[in-house]
């Protein structure tokens, strides 16, 4: 499909605001839809670039250059403005694509831009699927019966049970490559043809076909992020003549995978504009940026901070978003301007540890080498700035601090739990000012002052069990203890010494 092709397609009423015939011959390869200020390093060569101008201010002269300076980073193919936020495509940015040499066509208020993106994906698809061997196995009639399905609107759940009664395919589920099943048919569907439409919902929380056995296929565009691309999967009873079949269906299911890609894509954008409110430190209106995430206006919400150790920023926010969609309560989850991925769920606190522990090992089994994926669970909150920036900042703590890959503020309740969110620098510093002359001491005397210390203290200051403990005297635990309140300046006597001292062991650097 060429750019071009965009001004012809039928009811979609799509006009050009700029471009040359050489531009309108460009090849498009996908569909983005985007509303940052510099969605560069999302973008893909050759994608189309839908944006509804929410970033677009009259009174910022060079919004819309450094806007088109990221699509010709990214070499896309065109732009597509739509024109239901500001009434018309500004004259600024057809000015600054001329000058970058990309092409830019409106697309009017009353036209979706889920309409846009289902027509370029079928277009795509259906011409991928001509050329495929394997797309024959499907009956032409067959083929027109699921792309009219697919057009109309249906979920995945239908058009399987459809493409399986007329195709015969046995035991087929639909699945993220994070494992989250997106539509199934068990055997007993299967084999018996439908009476009339299915009714599946595809809602995502079955757990349908084992993904590790029989075949599995991809479905549509795989995404950069390893979690949310689709395969198709089709049983042991399905391997062998079946499979030529197999990939004419997931070619056919392709559109619908898009479909699911660019509405997970408006979901993480709108979680982000969200997101970069509740960072500035001003008072800040949330009530139009939870509308748009779909989350109650009065909460309350629970906050989620997660990161992927070593991979990139926004995979971590996909992670989430396949973790948490099974709940099946309105949440939001994206990337903040300084890079930083949250959540924000409308369900209480245990239960998002828990379904995010239990997510946890199928997702993580998704990366390679060294990248971890952890969370840190908040507080819930109500659906203001100030409280949700707090119930943030206590998950973001946790998550810097946590014992496990998964922490809860429900946890923190020890000193130990407290002092894991501190920075390592910080706390290695305050071990070595209070027990320096300790290490020191040990590293010259056969005698561990330190080791002392601990277990006295974990015999809560009683010299009779410090003595039976370590063998000794208790006169000579005595002496010891002398020493190092010496060294220390410490009365072990007082409490607030004695929570100083057993602070300054909790901080030791790993390893120690």
């Amino acid at each position: 499909m060429i750019v071009g092709d965009l001004l012809h397609l039928d009811d979609l009423d799509i006009r050009l605001a700029w471009g040359t015939p050489e531009l309108l011959a460009r090849q498009i390869t996908g569909v983005t839809s985007t509303d940052l200020q510099d969605p560069a390093r999302y973008l893909q060569p050759g994608e189309l670039v839908l944006t509804g101008l929410v970033w677009w201010q009259p009174e910022d002269g060079s919004a819309a250059l450094r806007f088109a300076t990221a699509l010709r980073s990214a070499r896309v193919a065109a732009l597509m403005a739509g024109e239901g936020t500001h009434g018309a495509v500004p004259s600024g940015l057809a000015e600054a694509c001329r000058t970058h040499g990309i092409p830019l066509l409106a697309v009017p208020a009353g036209t979706s831009f889920r309409a846009v993106t289902d027509r370029v994906y079928l277009r795509l698809w259906g011409g991928l699927q001509a050329g495929v061997q394997d797309a024959a196995a499907i009956p032409e009639a067959a083929r027109r019966e699921l792309a009219g399905l697919i057009d109309s609107g249906a979920r995945a759940a239908e058009v399987l049970a459809h493409a399986v009664s007329r195709l015969g395919v046995p035991e087929c589920s639909v699945s993220t490559t994070g494992g989250r099943i997106i539509a199934e048919l068990p055997p007993a569907a299967a084999a018996a043809p439908p009476a009339g439409r299915a009714t599946g919902t595809g809602t995502g929380t079955g757990t349908g076909t084992n993904p590790g056995t029989g075949t599995a296929l991809p479905v549509g565009p795989q995404e950069n992020s390893p979690f949310d691309g689709w395969l198709l999967h089709g049983g042991p009873a399905a391997e062998g003549s079946a499979t030529p079949m197999l990939r004419g269906l997931a070619d056919l299911l392709a559109p619908l995978a898009a479909r699911a890609h660019a509405e997970a894509a408006a979901r993480r954008q709108a979680a982000g504009r969200l997101l970069g409110l509740l960072a500035g430190d001003g008072p800040a209106d949330l009530a139009e940026a939870l509308a748009a995430c779909g989350l109650p206006a009065e909460g309350p919400l629970v906050t989620v901070a997660a990161r992927i150790d070593g991979g990139p920023d926004d995979w971590a926010a996909h992670a989430l978003a396949e973790a948490l969609q099974p709940l099946g309560v309105p949440f939001a989850a994206g990337t903040d301007p300084a890079g930083r991925t949250a959540a924000l769920v409308a369900a209480p606190a245990a239960r998002v540890a828990e379904r995010l522990r239990r997510a946890r090992p199928a997702l993580q089994a998704r990366l390679s080498g060294r990248r971890s994926l952890r969370a840190g669970v908040g507080p819930a909150s109500a659906a203001a700035a100030g409280p949700l920036r707090a119930a943030l900042v206590q998950a973001r703590y946790v998550l810097a601090g946590a014992a496990g890959p998964v922490g809860s503020t429900a946890e923190l309740d020890s000193l130990a739990g407290l002092l894991r969110g501190i920075p390592p620098e910080v706390t290695a510093a305050f071990h070595t000012r209070l027990l320096a002359p300790l290490a020191t001491h040990d590293r010259e005397n056969a005698v561990s002052l330190l080791g002392t210390l601990t277990v006295f203290l974990d015999h809560d200051g009683s010299w009779a069990r410090t003595a039976e403990s370590l063998h000794i005297h208790v006169n000579t635990v005595h002496y010891r203890i002398r020493r190092i309140e010496e060294l220390t300046g410490r009365n072990l006597a007082r409490l607030q010494d004695r929570l100083d001292l057993r602070a300054a062991l909790l901080c030791a650097p790993a390893g120690r």
